[in-house]
């Protein structure tokens, strides 16, 4: 088997389009798909539905998926180690979780001082998302919350705790106050992260327990996006710490303590602990690990 036929699968499987996954290739289309018929010759299984155009992966196709890319994951474990002690080229793929995204500077910075001419991919996502993909080899590493250290085939360096706070204009029923309750944070027009975003399952979990309820105006994915509902939509949310710096006089917005609701989650670099490390994932460890040792 050649192993660029792998390689092809992969990208059709991503761009789920032949002439994007051609280019992706720096093949012509008639190439690749060639080759996709040839790896299914070499499994004696058809891996790809299509007429005159790509329709979906078969379910065998979406079965060999994971291995495909432990795989290529493998090879580029082989082609590092070859020149070890090298700069690592390529891209790393890193899935972000909002509440972290302000949080990736020093990690990128820690990875460019080691590896200058290594590309960093950032995705937000969500933390399900992120390990997910890691788990099926299509991120190289995650920035999500500890917890999921607890996770089989997971493994993790700590670097930050979160904290809570209440977002409102500084003209609002609550601006000048120095804490809040979580019975006074949903009696303002709120609005938040999406349902399926950990931040927001977290903070509703904290409100049934206080038998409370939030009913937000609006909802996004983006706590950019929530700053500005807060700065000039005449509404308020729940953020967390680590977006104060953004959070500038000009735009007067506050971040105010809420007195009953707990205080941190801690968030972690995550990589897969299955198989072969790949040397991207050994690269955004060592940079975590770097961050960490210089953290008060």
């Amino acid at each position: 088997m050649q192993f660029r036929f792998l390689e092809y699968f992969i990208a059709l499987a991503e761009e789920r389009h032949f002439a994007r996954a051609a280019k992706r290739c720096n093949v012509t289309q008639p190439t690749l798909s060639a080759g996709i018929v040839a790896l299914e010759s070499l499994l004696g299984k058809r891996l790809a539905l299509r007429d005159r155009r790509f329709i979906d992966l078969t379910p065998e196709g979406y079965a060999i998926l994971p291995h495909v890319r432990a795989l290529i994951a493998g090879h580029d474990e082989l082609r590092h180690s070859i020149d070890a002690g090298g700069s690592l080229r390529g891209e790393l793929r890193l899935g972000v979780i909002p509440a972290a995204m302000p949080q990736i500077g020093g990690l990128i910075g820690a990875l460019h001082a080691s590896h200058p001419e290594l590309r960093v991919a950032v995705r937000q996502l969500t933390s399900a998302a992120i390990v997910e993909g890691i788990g099926n080899f299509e991120l190289d590493a995650g920035l999500t919350y500890l917890e999921t250290e607890s996770r089989a085939g997971i493994q993790s360096v700590a670097l930050f705790e979160e904290c809570y706070r209440f977002a409102t204009h500084v003209e609002g029923r609550f601006g000048a106050r120095q804490s809040v309750t979580l019975a006074e944070v949903v009696s303002e027009p709120l609005c938040l992260l999406h349902h399926g975003m950990q931040n927001r399952r977290i903070l509703d979990g904290h409100l049934a327990r206080a038998e409370l309820a939030a009913a937000p105006v609006a909802t996004s994915d983006s706590y950019l996006a929530l700053l500005s509902m807060v700065a000039s939509g005449g509404l308020s949310s729940v953020m967390t710490t680590s977006h104060a710096g953004f959070v500038g006089p000009d735009l007067k917005v506050r971040l105010i303590e809420i007195s009953d609701l707990p205080q941190s989650n801690g968030v972690a670099l995550i990589v897969t602990d299955r198989g072969p490390v790949s040397p991207f994932a050994r690269a955004a460890l060592a940079a975590a690990r770097a961050l960490q040792s210089n953290l008060p």
